[in-house]
């Protein structure tokens, strides 16, 4: 950890796996290649600097914000515009568009020939890893903004005001990007927290899922599964905290050291009494995806749902996923219905202060248990970004929208369901595609909730007529519920009795809004020859 200083002030904050033995690399993004490309350490301490930024783990968290399923608290951080539709060429809200990352990736790619190498494959994994960040960056701009300029190196500002290329175009170099990695990354990382064959693959994975690309979706998630490398955890609630870091589920993590370099959005996810902020919030209609304990969605349960009693008989996910009023928590019964408790104000209603979740709900992936953290605003939690319950929905969706249900698709899905004691598919009711279609969407929600990506499947989501699924979900009122905590009901599924709802906020999406907009002020006027988004 000697050069842990160095590391941490370039500011590198995504890696796989455990971060230990990436720390001690420094980083060099930020130095002259004259002074920097001499020796392999350089090389490799180039290469760190790459990561830097690559998913902002916070992105993860609040990507859910866009959609149906999540609400963020304050505007200035950026995702309630994603959210409430007010997106604009001056209020892009969050932005993705950012092309620093891969111009550290071309400058290795340019320099790592002047560097004499000594160690068998050296050189061969550091291309192989600069190529997999810059195709992962690419894809992340290009999914968002649809055709971003592809650059080269350049040595004026002139030189880089070229114009964007078509989607079509950037997917091209993508794939070329990754599959170039493929040849050469390793299966097994050669120092903890590097890139690895596996999360390589997961980024052509779903890359290929998001735009339809069901076979090239299915081969990648096959791939995967054929290396043998990662398995389901039993545990699905550890996967979420610090003593989950490890799990054979996880292929591509943020890593984080507490204290010294530590992930502070934790403490902005926790709700008021907790000091928290409630900035990243879940919604009741992700409550409302989860089906009954026995399969059955709430629509179908009949009296076996009880809408005064909506946490009660549902999917174990939803109570692993979600801290709702009635549960125990932190010694006490979370309270965020009842404005007053025994004569004093509630610090958990939601209009009590800024602070307190509007949702009357709060994340319980990543915050539960509270006292795992030291520090809530710097934590070493790890947010996942890849992990192999995804390479598994992924295959199962793929291979229905190839060929229709098969006995492999419903073995995928249930041994994620089964994991946390759910039922079994109903293979006779899910016996058609546009059956199981629908159950391998429900299932993607409520297994990644809180996980980023959420927004991008109800944007790839169409009906029969191309309308896309966020043109439902994301118009009308975003509610809460309402209602009182009875302390003297000993179920804590049953203790919230809910009332009614009340609104949060009015939201619109309009088609324009599958692409973000572009900065005006940040990119527009400094690059002519960029063209806005339609609608914008």
């Amino acid at each position: 950890m000697k050069r842990l200083s160095t590391y941490l002030l370039a500011g590198v904050a995504v890696f796989s796996a455990s971060c230990a033995d990436f720390l001690d690399t420094a980083p060099k993004d930020a130095l002259s290649p004259a002074t920097t490309w001499k020796t392999e350490t350089d090389a490799e301490s180039f290469v760190v600097g790459c990561y830097n930024g690559l998913l902002n783990p916070s992105s993860i968290l609040y990507l859910d914000c866009g959609s149906d399923i999540g609400y963020n608290n304050f505007p200035w951080e950026g995702w309630r515009a994603w959210g409430d539709g007010s997106l604009a060429s001056g209020n892009t809200g969050n932005s993705f568009y950012d092309f620093a990352i891969i111009r550290r990736c071309n400058t290795v790619l340019d320099n790592i020939d002047n560097v004499e190498f000594t160690t068998s494959g050296k050189k061969e994994q550091l291309i192989a890893e600069a190529k997999a960040i810059r195709a992962y960056k690419y894809f992340l701009m290009n999914w968002w903004y649809g055709g971003v300029p592809i650059i080269g190196s350049y040595t004026t500002a002139e030189e880089a005001q070229v114009p964007r290329n078509t989607e079509a175009e950037v997917r091209e170099q993508i794939a070329k990007d990754l599959d170039d990695a493929l040849v050469s990354i390793n299966t097994i990382p050669a120092t903890r927290g590097r890139i690895t064959k596996g999360a390589v693959l997961a980024m052509k994975m779903r890359e290929a899922l998001y735009y339809g690309d069901w076979q090239k979706a299915k081969d990648a998630a096959q791939a995967i599964i054929s290396l043998n490398q990662y398995e389901l955890d039993p545990d699905y609630e550890n996967l979420f905290r610090l003593s989950g870091v490890d799990s054979k589920e996880i292929i591509l993590a943020d890593q984080r050291i507490e204290n010294i370099f530590g992930f502070g959005v934790i403490g902005q996810m926790y709700n008021n009494k907790d000091a928290g902020w409630s900035s990243i919030v879940p919604t009741q209609n992700l409550v409302d995806m989860y089906e009954m304990d026995n399969g059955l969605t709430k629509e179908e349960a009949g009296d076996y749902y009880d809408p005064k009693h909506p946490f009660a008989n549902r999917d174990p996910r939803m109570d692993m996923t979600v801290l709702f009023p009635g549960q125990e928590w932190r010694g006490e019964i979370l309270n965020t219905l009842d404005e007053m408790i025994e004569g004093k104000k509630n610090l958990n209603y939601p209009t009590y202060t800024d602070n307190a979740s509007k949702s009357a709900l709060t994340w319980a992936k990543y915050l539960d248990p509270y006292d795992q953290y030291a520090n809530i605003w710097n934590t070493a939690a790890c947010v996942i970004i890849f992990r192999y319950a995804e390479v598994l929905l992924s295959w199962a969706e793929a291979e229905n929208e190839l060929n229709g249900p098969s006995a492999q698709v419903y073995d995928y899905i249930d041994q994620i369901r089964q994991r946390v004691g759910m039922v079994k598919v109903d293979r006779g009711k899910y016996a058609t595609k546009d059956a199981l279609r629908e159950l391998i969407h429900r299932e993607r929600c409520v297994e990644f909730a809180g996980e980023g990506l959420r927004r991008a499947d109800i944007l790839r989501w169409k009906d029969g007529n191309g309308k896309m699924l966020a043109e439902t979900v994301l118009n009308g009122e975003l509610r809460r519920i309402t209602g009182t905590v009875n302390y003297n009901e000993p179920d804590k599924y049953k203790r919230a009795e809910i009332t009614g709802t009340a609104l949060i906020e009015t939201r619109k999406f309009a088609p324009k809004n599958r692409y973000l907009p572009i900065s005006q002020t940040d990119v527009l006027d400094k690059n002519p020859n960029i063209t806005q988004n339609p609608g914008y």
